[in-house]
């Protein structure tokens, strides 16, 4: 794996935007004001119309590495050359102030020096409008204004501002700390030394006090830090919305045309994300991501879509920008998703059991959740009103509707949860419709079953697999213990199962041809399916392959190749690591490892 593609980066944010940072120092990824708008930099997928932001060290033999400091998202990259080297931390501050969260449109850069007498050069070069249009840039006495039409941003530093605009004498001798905050939409006017490095210990402790009150079983304990870290990054606070990745159009693999736009959110998936906070007692972003999916219920009168926008906008038309070149060069570059037309049935069973524990778990009030009837009713209805239509399934398909298993076992378990909420509620005529409901959609699960092989198909047509129906074991349609669960699994794997425990979707042609590149989160539902049916030693081993597939920083991405190992798709993917996140939950359950319980 040593030729391997990899995405030499890592991410920083603070719950109102995502900035990637590249191994080099530039940040190659940042969209402001929010995850959905315009990048500011984006030479991820234009070097020359991306803009830039980086830190260049004039020496001979570079080399760098990237480390967060412990259980924060607080990033530091080391640049090191044969004579000299400096250090850089990059954070979005992130912390408790007047009693809310302090989480400005900010990003701090500290650079420093490490050995010898590093020269250096600053370039800070944004672009606006998705890499068509330039900034103005306006000099001051200690900070460079960028305008354009609307939009203002301002970097305040110590760095003498003659070295941003001389382009042929911008070196400089980095003899101590420099700091650099790029604000957006606002000036900064407080001591900029006092301020980076107050903010720098106050978000240091806000990341760590996070982390403690989590709860992390005792299994592979890092990587679960690090994704439920990667995960809360990716949580829009101002609504509660998670969205799938900060980027767009990261290639599932190249040449595949499969370049999408990942910054929404994906209720269809809100089950696998609310399991992984709840797994963690990360209960206050599971409410607002619960209370950001109710509101998209109850304020959609017509058909649920698979993904809404952060703040719920439910156009999300897609358009391709083919003036820029593309993530190396693999086109189209898209903004928008026409995922959002599709029709998946599975959304109205994801939304009902998501919001489960509001209304059965006794840690939150009842008399918060009065509306538990009507909103019932409103999701059976749902329901009802789909289970007997074809729809394009989990993997969005664009020109292909049938019955899908993965649909139908959503329906069945949205009504067993909504006959669970009834019995607690003792809401009678709700339990006889739940129960009528699962009755049918157990029916048409059945259709997909293949008696001579033994295995369920991904529909009631063909003979295509799935690893969506690992699920059926997964949310205990299948008992686990069962020798139907056994022979599914042991069907589904001999036909999906790649290298090392690497699983595909499918492996039949779509609109895009045959899929090249594993999906890795489907390699950890086959983790929790091992232990599930009793073969723990092989999802153990399976697990601890598949963490080989991070980055340097534990950092997953979307896709995974087979054959080297290499990173494709968005990046980093947050339902990778809601993957991981629930896979060794799974495990840990299943060895009896404690959960450490923080206060």
């Amino acid at each position: 794996m040593d030729q391997r593609h990899i995405y030499n980066s890592g991410i920083i944010g603070n719950c109102n935007f995502i900035a990637h940072v590249h191994k080099s120092t530039n940040i190659n990824w940042l969209c402001w004001p929010t995850f959905e708008d315009s990048f500011v930099f984006g030479c991820l997928l234009d070097v020359n119309k991306g803009g830039e932001f980086n830190i260049k060290l004039n020496d001979t033999q570079i080399t760098s590495n990237q480390y967060y400091l412990e259980n924060t998202n607080i990033l530091v990259t080391e640049v090191k050359g044969e004579h000299s080297g400096f250090r850089v931390t990059d954070f979005a501050p992130r912390f408790v102030q007047y009693d809310r969260y302090f989480k400005p449109l900010m990003l701090v850069r500290i650079v420093e020096p490490m050995y010898g007498n590093p020269s250096i050069r600053v370039n800070c070069h944004p672009r606006a409008n998705y890499g068509r249009d330039e900034f103005n840039k306006f000099r001051g006495s200690n900070h460079i204004k960028f305008e354009h039409d609307k939009e203002s941003m301002r970097l305040t530093t110590n760095i003498p501002i003659s070295h941003f605009f001389d382009e042929e004498q911008g070196n400089f001798l980095l003899t101590e700390k420099k700091y650099m905050i790029l604000s957006y939409g606002n000036t900064f006017e407080a001591s900029l030394q006092q301020t980076a490095e107050e903010f720098l210990i106050k978000t240091k402790i806000y990341w760590r006090r996070w982390t403690k009150k989590a709860n992390i079983p005792n299994y592979y304990q890092d990587h679960i830090i690090r994704s439920a870290l990667v995960l809360k990054l990716h949580q829009y606070e101002d609504t509660g919305a998670i969205i799938a990745s900060s980027t767009t159009s990261l290639p599932e693999s190249p040449g595949s045309g499969r370049n999408w736009d990942y910054r929404y959110c994906w209720v269809r998936d809100s089950y696998y994300v609310l399991t992984a906070l709840s797994h963690i007692g990360k209960f206050d972003e599971l409410e607002e991501f619960a209370n950001y999916i109710t509101s998209i219920t109850q304020s959609d009168s017509g058909r649920l879509q698979p993904l809404y926008g952060i703040l719920g906008r439910k156009a999300l038309t897609e358009i391709e920008l083919n003036y820029l070149e593309g993530y190396r060069g693999n086109k189209p570059v898209r903004i928008g998703n026409q995922a959002y037309e599709h029709i998946q049935n599975d959304v109205y069973g994801q939304a009902m059991i998501a919001l489960l524990p509001l209304y059965t778990d006794y840690r939150f009030p009842q008399d918060e959740r009065k509306d538990a009837k009507s909103w019932l009713k409103y999701i059976l209805e749902k329901i009802q009103m789909t289970i007997d239509e074809k729809d394009a399934g989990i993997w969005e398909f664009r020109n292909i509707a049938n019955h899908h298993a993965y649909s139908n076992l959503f329906q069945w378990a949205g009504a067993s949860a909504a006959l669970k909420i009834a019995q607690q509620n003792n809401y009678k005529d709700i339990e006889e419709q739940a129960k009528t409901l699962m009755d049918k959609a157990a029916a048409y699960i059945e259709k997909c079953y293949d008696p001579e092989n033994e295995v369920y198909r991904n529909s009631d047509e063909g003979t295509n697999l799935d690893a969506s129906t690992l699920q059926l074991i997964l949310m205990n349609y299948l008992d686990p213990s069962s020798e139907r669960a056994k022979k599914h699994l042991a069907a589904v794997e001999k036909e999906l199962k790649g290298k090392n425990g690497l699983f595909y979707r499918y492996l039949h042609r779509d609109d895009f041809g045959k899929p090249k590149t594993t999906f890795l989160v489907c390699a950890f539902w086959y983790v929790e399916a091992l232990a599930c049916v009793g073969r723990l030693d092989e999802a153990k081993e399976t697990f601890e392959r598949l963490l080989e597939y991070g980055n340097d920083l534990q950092l997953f991405s979307e896709d995974v190749h087979e054959d080297d190992g290499s990173q494709w798709g968005n990046f980093p993917q947050a339902y990778s690591h809601v993957g991981l996140m629930n896979a060794a939950y799974r495990i840990a359950m299943k060895l009896d490892r404690p959960i450490f319980l923080t206060s």
